[in-house]
Protein backbone atom coordinates (compact mmCIF):
# COMPACT_ATOMS: atom_id res chain seq x y z
CA UNK A 1 0.00 0.00 0.00
CA UNK A 2 1.40 3.56 -1.10
CA UNK A 3 1.84 5.74 2.29
CA UNK A 4 -0.51 8.38 2.30
CA UNK A 5 -0.26 11.46 4.66
CA UNK A 6 -3.60 9.72 6.30
CA UNK A 7 -1.36 6.58 7.41
CA UNK A 8 1.42 8.76 8.18
CA UNK A 9 -0.31 10.77 10.72
CA UNK A 10 -1.57 7.69 12.41
CA UNK A 11 1.59 5.64 12.49
CA UNK A 12 2.72 8.98 14.30
CA UNK A 13 0.25 9.73 16.59
CA UNK A 14 0.38 5.58 17.51
CA UNK A 15 3.85 6.07 18.19
CA UNK A 16 3.60 8.90 20.08
CA UNK A 17 1.06 7.32 22.20
CA UNK A 18 3.21 4.61 22.97
CA UNK A 19 6.04 6.53 23.85
CA UNK A 20 4.11 8.54 26.36
CA UNK A 21 2.07 5.26 27.87
CA UNK A 22 4.89 4.91 30.84
CA UNK A 23 4.72 8.82 32.37
CA UNK A 24 0.40 8.28 31.92
CA UNK A 25 0.76 5.17 33.59
CA UNK A 26 3.30 6.74 36.72
CA UNK A 27 1.03 9.90 36.74
CA UNK A 28 -1.74 7.78 37.14
CA UNK A 29 -0.36 5.16 39.86
CA UNK A 30 1.30 8.20 42.04
CA UNK A 31 0.28 8.67 45.22
CA UNK A 32 1.40 11.27 47.85
CA UNK A 33 1.20 10.27 51.62
CA UNK A 34 0.98 12.60 54.91
CA UNK A 35 2.87 12.30 57.66
CA UNK A 36 2.04 14.52 60.90
CA UNK A 37 4.92 15.08 63.70
CA UNK A 38 4.74 17.81 66.87
CA UNK A 39 8.20 18.60 66.77
CA UNK A 40 9.73 21.37 65.28
CA UNK A 41 11.97 21.38 61.95
CA UNK A 42 15.33 20.17 62.64
CA UNK A 43 14.43 17.52 65.48
CA UNK A 44 16.45 14.25 64.81
CA UNK A 45 12.88 12.50 64.28
CA UNK A 46 11.66 15.44 62.08
CA UNK A 47 15.24 15.05 60.01
CA UNK A 48 14.67 11.32 59.51
CA UNK A 49 11.18 11.61 58.32
CA UNK A 50 12.64 14.61 55.28
CA UNK A 51 15.07 11.46 54.61
CA UNK A 52 12.33 8.98 54.57
CA UNK A 53 10.50 10.92 52.21
CA UNK A 54 13.55 12.17 49.62
CA UNK A 55 14.34 8.39 49.54
CA UNK A 56 10.97 6.82 48.79
CA UNK A 57 10.77 9.66 45.90
CA UNK A 58 13.91 8.50 44.56
CA UNK A 59 13.59 4.42 44.77
CA UNK A 60 10.10 5.18 43.25
CA UNK A 61 11.27 7.78 40.44
CA UNK A 62 8.72 10.28 41.67
CA UNK A 63 5.84 7.87 41.93
CA UNK A 64 5.41 7.80 45.36
CA UNK A 65 5.82 11.03 47.61
CA UNK A 66 5.43 11.98 51.55
CA UNK A 67 4.57 15.47 52.67
CA UNK A 68 5.49 16.17 56.14
CA UNK A 69 3.63 18.61 57.85
CA UNK A 70 5.81 19.44 61.31
CA UNK A 71 4.92 21.34 64.29
CA UNK A 72 1.49 19.97 65.13
CA UNK A 73 0.02 21.58 61.91
CA UNK A 74 -2.70 18.87 61.86
CA UNK A 75 -3.25 19.10 65.45
CA UNK A 76 -1.84 17.82 68.03
CA UNK A 77 -1.25 13.78 68.34
CA UNK A 78 -4.31 12.95 69.82
CA UNK A 79 -5.70 14.79 66.91
CA UNK A 80 -3.36 12.86 64.20
CA UNK A 81 -3.89 9.49 65.98
CA UNK A 82 -8.07 10.36 65.04
CA UNK A 83 -7.41 11.31 61.37
CA UNK A 84 -5.02 8.26 61.27
CA UNK A 85 -8.42 6.39 62.35
CA UNK A 86 -10.35 7.30 59.73
CA UNK A 87 -7.66 7.20 57.19
CA UNK A 88 -8.04 11.19 56.87
CA UNK A 89 -4.01 11.04 57.77
CA UNK A 90 -1.39 7.96 56.33
CA UNK A 91 1.55 8.18 59.19
CA UNK A 92 2.77 10.01 62.16
CA UNK A 93 5.36 9.53 64.54
CA UNK A 94 3.94 10.02 68.17
CA UNK A 95 5.32 10.07 71.42
CA UNK A 96 4.97 7.25 73.71
CA UNK A 97 3.15 9.64 76.00
CA UNK A 98 0.45 9.97 73.98
CA UNK A 99 0.20 6.56 73.47
CA UNK A 100 0.67 5.55 76.54
CA UNK A 101 -2.20 7.60 77.96
CA UNK A 102 -4.79 6.17 76.00
CA UNK A 103 -3.10 2.23 76.19
CA UNK A 104 -1.64 1.75 79.20
CA UNK A 105 0.35 -1.18 78.34
CA UNK A 106 2.30 1.03 76.03
CA UNK A 107 3.72 3.21 78.92
CA UNK A 108 6.09 -0.05 79.74
CA UNK A 109 8.39 1.86 77.67
CA UNK A 110 8.16 4.77 79.76
CA UNK A 111 8.91 2.90 83.38
CA UNK A 112 11.57 4.25 85.07
CA UNK A 113 15.51 3.45 85.29
CA UNK A 114 14.94 0.34 82.57
CA UNK A 115 18.18 1.30 81.29
CA UNK A 116 21.03 3.82 82.79
CA UNK A 117 22.29 5.12 79.07
CA UNK A 118 20.83 6.47 75.89
CA UNK A 119 23.03 3.80 74.25
CA UNK A 120 21.24 1.30 76.45
CA UNK A 121 17.78 2.81 75.61
CA UNK A 122 19.47 2.50 71.99
CA UNK A 123 19.25 -1.43 72.28
CA UNK A 124 16.07 -1.37 74.12
CA UNK A 125 14.01 -0.09 71.46
CA UNK A 126 15.02 -2.63 68.94
CA UNK A 127 14.57 -5.56 71.25
CA UNK A 128 11.62 -7.66 70.51
CA UNK A 129 10.28 -7.55 74.35
CA UNK A 130 9.70 -3.60 72.98
CA UNK A 131 8.68 -4.11 70.06
CA UNK A 132 5.85 -6.29 71.02
CA UNK A 133 4.23 -3.73 73.32
CA UNK A 134 3.47 -2.29 69.50
CA UNK A 135 1.47 -5.95 68.60
CA UNK A 136 -2.33 -4.02 70.43
CA UNK A 137 -1.73 -0.89 68.37
CA UNK A 138 -4.04 -2.12 65.23
CA UNK A 139 -7.05 -3.32 67.53
CA UNK A 140 -6.94 0.00 69.85
CA UNK A 141 -5.57 2.98 68.01
CA UNK A 142 -6.15 1.83 64.41
CA UNK A 143 -2.54 2.19 63.99
CA UNK A 144 0.23 -0.10 62.40
CA UNK A 145 3.86 0.43 64.93
CA UNK A 146 6.46 -0.12 62.40
CA UNK A 147 9.31 1.00 64.74
CA UNK A 148 10.27 3.79 68.00
CA UNK A 149 12.65 6.65 67.48
CA UNK A 150 14.42 7.84 70.59
CA UNK A 151 16.31 11.17 72.58
CA UNK A 152 18.29 10.88 74.99
CA UNK A 153 17.49 10.16 78.59
CA UNK A 154 15.92 13.39 80.41
CA UNK A 155 17.60 15.06 83.12
CA UNK A 156 16.07 17.67 85.53
CA UNK A 157 16.91 21.32 85.90
CA UNK A 158 16.32 22.98 88.97
CA UNK A 159 16.28 27.25 89.74
CA UNK A 160 18.01 26.12 93.30
CA UNK A 161 20.88 24.72 93.71
CA UNK A 162 20.85 20.98 94.17
CA UNK A 163 23.12 18.11 94.84
CA UNK A 164 20.62 14.65 94.28
CA UNK A 165 17.25 12.72 93.78
CA UNK A 166 15.91 14.07 97.83
CA UNK A 167 16.39 17.63 96.71
CA UNK A 168 13.10 17.34 94.12
CA UNK A 169 10.70 16.69 97.30
CA UNK A 170 8.45 19.89 97.54
CA UNK A 171 9.41 21.10 94.10
CA UNK A 172 7.05 22.23 91.25
CA UNK A 173 8.27 20.71 88.81
CA UNK A 174 7.63 20.97 84.91
CA UNK A 175 6.60 17.55 83.40
CA UNK A 176 4.96 15.79 80.27
CA UNK A 177 1.84 15.07 81.03
CA UNK A 178 2.13 11.27 80.59
CA UNK A 179 0.51 9.90 84.08
CA UNK A 180 3.28 7.16 83.58
CA UNK A 181 5.93 10.34 84.34
CA UNK A 182 3.81 12.08 86.68
CA UNK A 183 3.21 9.14 89.07
CA UNK A 184 7.28 8.97 88.84
CA UNK A 185 7.76 12.48 90.10
CA UNK A 186 5.32 12.26 92.65
CA UNK A 187 6.78 9.25 93.91
CA UNK A 188 10.27 11.76 94.17
CA UNK A 189 7.96 14.04 96.30
CA UNK A 190 7.78 16.60 93.28
CA UNK A 191 4.64 18.58 92.61
CA UNK A 192 4.08 17.51 88.71
CA UNK A 193 3.11 20.85 86.61
CA UNK A 194 2.32 20.74 82.91
CA UNK A 195 3.37 23.83 80.71
CA UNK A 196 3.65 23.88 76.90
CA UNK A 197 7.42 23.24 75.99
CA UNK A 198 7.61 27.00 74.41
CA UNK A 199 6.59 28.12 77.74
CA UNK A 200 9.05 26.20 79.91
CA UNK A 201 11.94 28.81 79.22
CA UNK A 202 9.69 32.03 80.73
CA UNK A 203 8.40 29.92 83.08
CA UNK A 204 11.60 29.07 85.11
CA UNK A 205 12.69 32.23 84.11
CA UNK A 206 10.25 34.03 86.30
CA UNK A 207 9.83 31.17 88.79
CA UNK A 208 6.41 30.01 87.92
CA UNK A 209 7.95 26.54 88.46
CA UNK A 210 10.97 25.60 90.81
CA UNK A 211 12.06 23.08 88.12
CA UNK A 212 11.50 21.11 85.11
CA UNK A 213 12.54 17.70 82.81
CA UNK A 214 13.41 17.03 79.93
CA UNK A 215 15.94 14.83 76.94
CA UNK A 216 19.24 16.32 76.68
CA UNK A 217 18.60 17.23 73.06
CA UNK A 218 15.89 19.79 73.56
CA UNK A 219 17.17 20.98 77.08
CA UNK A 220 20.73 21.86 75.14
CA UNK A 221 18.49 23.79 71.80
CA UNK A 222 16.68 25.96 74.21
CA UNK A 223 19.45 26.47 76.19
CA UNK A 224 17.77 25.40 80.02
CA UNK A 225 20.85 25.59 81.54
CA UNK A 226 20.44 29.52 81.44
CA UNK A 227 17.64 29.86 83.68
CA UNK A 228 18.93 27.20 86.04
CA UNK A 229 22.09 26.58 88.26
CA UNK A 230 21.96 22.42 88.39
CA UNK A 231 21.31 19.60 86.11
CA UNK A 232 20.79 16.53 87.70
CA UNK A 233 21.16 13.23 85.89
CA UNK A 234 18.50 10.81 86.99
CA UNK A 235 18.97 8.26 84.58
CA UNK A 236 15.87 7.02 84.92
CA UNK A 237 13.50 8.04 81.92
CA UNK A 238 13.27 8.30 78.19
CA UNK A 239 10.49 9.07 75.43
CA UNK A 240 10.45 7.34 72.41
CA UNK A 241 8.06 7.90 69.76
CA UNK A 242 6.67 5.08 67.22
CA UNK A 243 6.49 5.21 63.83
CA UNK A 244 2.36 4.68 63.03
CA UNK A 245 0.73 4.04 59.98
CA UNK A 246 -2.81 4.22 59.75
CA UNK A 247 -4.78 0.66 59.20
CA UNK A 248 -7.11 1.82 57.22
CA UNK A 249 -4.93 3.67 55.18
CA UNK A 250 -2.20 1.08 54.74
CA UNK A 251 -5.13 -1.91 53.30
CA UNK A 252 -5.18 0.27 50.03
CA UNK A 253 -1.27 0.16 49.88
CA UNK A 254 0.02 -2.69 46.95
CA UNK A 255 1.77 -5.00 48.73
CA UNK A 256 5.24 -4.13 47.34
CA UNK A 257 4.98 -0.32 47.98
CA UNK A 258 3.96 -1.67 51.56
CA UNK A 259 7.43 -3.82 52.29
CA UNK A 260 8.94 -0.84 50.54
CA UNK A 261 7.75 1.96 52.96
CA UNK A 262 8.27 -0.72 55.97
CA UNK A 263 11.88 -0.95 55.06
CA UNK A 264 12.59 2.73 54.32
CA UNK A 265 11.15 3.77 57.78
CA UNK A 266 12.90 1.21 59.44
CA UNK A 267 16.18 1.72 58.10
CA UNK A 268 15.57 5.68 58.68
CA UNK A 269 14.61 4.86 62.38
CA UNK A 270 18.11 2.68 63.15
CA UNK A 271 20.23 5.92 61.35
CA UNK A 272 17.84 8.03 64.12
CA UNK A 273 18.57 6.05 66.85
CA UNK A 274 22.54 5.72 66.27
CA UNK A 275 23.08 9.32 65.77
CA UNK A 276 20.76 10.04 69.36
CA UNK A 277 23.01 7.61 71.45
CA UNK A 278 26.22 8.81 69.35
CA UNK A 279 25.62 12.43 70.49
CA UNK A 280 24.92 12.61 73.98
CA UNK A 281 28.40 12.92 74.58
CA UNK A 282 28.59 15.82 72.79
CA UNK A 283 25.71 17.16 74.50
CA UNK A 284 26.84 16.55 77.81
CA UNK A 285 30.12 18.18 77.36
CA UNK A 286 28.75 21.31 75.64
CA UNK A 287 26.41 21.53 78.89
CA UNK A 288 29.48 21.15 81.59
CA UNK A 289 31.43 23.57 79.77
CA UNK A 290 28.67 25.52 79.83
CA UNK A 291 29.28 26.03 83.88
CA UNK A 292 25.89 24.49 85.17
CA UNK A 293 26.74 22.01 87.73
CA UNK A 294 25.81 18.63 86.52
CA UNK A 295 25.63 16.10 88.88
CA UNK A 296 24.94 12.54 88.47
CA UNK A 297 22.65 11.24 91.02
CA UNK A 298 23.13 8.55 92.80
CA UNK A 299 20.85 5.39 92.15
CA UNK A 300 21.71 2.90 95.12
CA UNK A 301 18.73 3.75 97.10
CA UNK A 302 15.86 3.35 93.80
CA UNK A 303 14.92 0.23 94.83
CA UNK A 304 12.26 1.69 97.24
CA UNK A 305 11.34 3.97 94.57
CA UNK A 306 10.96 1.25 91.53
CA UNK A 307 8.88 -1.23 93.99
CA UNK A 308 6.59 1.56 94.45
CA UNK A 309 5.96 3.03 90.48
CA UNK A 310 5.70 -0.70 89.91
CA UNK A 311 3.00 -1.66 92.33
CA UNK A 312 1.18 0.74 90.69
CA UNK A 313 2.00 0.45 86.85
CA UNK A 314 2.69 -3.56 86.47
CA UNK A 315 -1.51 -4.49 86.83
CA UNK A 316 -1.62 -2.06 84.06
CA UNK A 317 1.65 -2.41 82.18
CA UNK A 318 3.02 -5.93 82.97
CA UNK A 319 5.49 -5.88 80.33
CA UNK A 320 7.50 -3.52 83.03
CA UNK A 321 9.08 -6.58 84.07
CA UNK A 322 10.49 -8.07 80.94
CA UNK A 323 11.62 -4.70 79.64
CA UNK A 324 13.71 -4.78 82.95
CA UNK A 325 14.91 -8.02 82.75
CA UNK A 326 16.46 -6.93 79.61
CA UNK A 327 17.40 -3.91 80.58
CA UNK A 328 20.07 -5.24 83.05
CA UNK A 329 21.41 -7.77 80.02
CA UNK A 330 22.60 -4.34 78.18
Amino acid sequence: MTPTRRTFLSASLGAAALIGAPTILRAQGAKTYRLGITTPPGHSWNVSAEALAKRLSEETDGRLAIQVFPSNQLGNEGAMLQQMQSGALDMAWIMTAELGTRVPSIAAINAPWLVPTTAGVAKLVRHDAALKLLDVLPAKTGTIGLGYGITTLRVVFTGAETSGIEDIRGMKLRINTTPAYRDFYQLLGAAPTPIPTPQVFDAMSNGQVDGLEADLDLSWNQRFDKVSKTMLRLNALFMPCVALVSARSWQTVPEADRELMTRLIREELDKQVDSTAATETTILKNFSESGIKVVDVNLDNTADIIAEYDKIWLPKAPAISELREVGATL
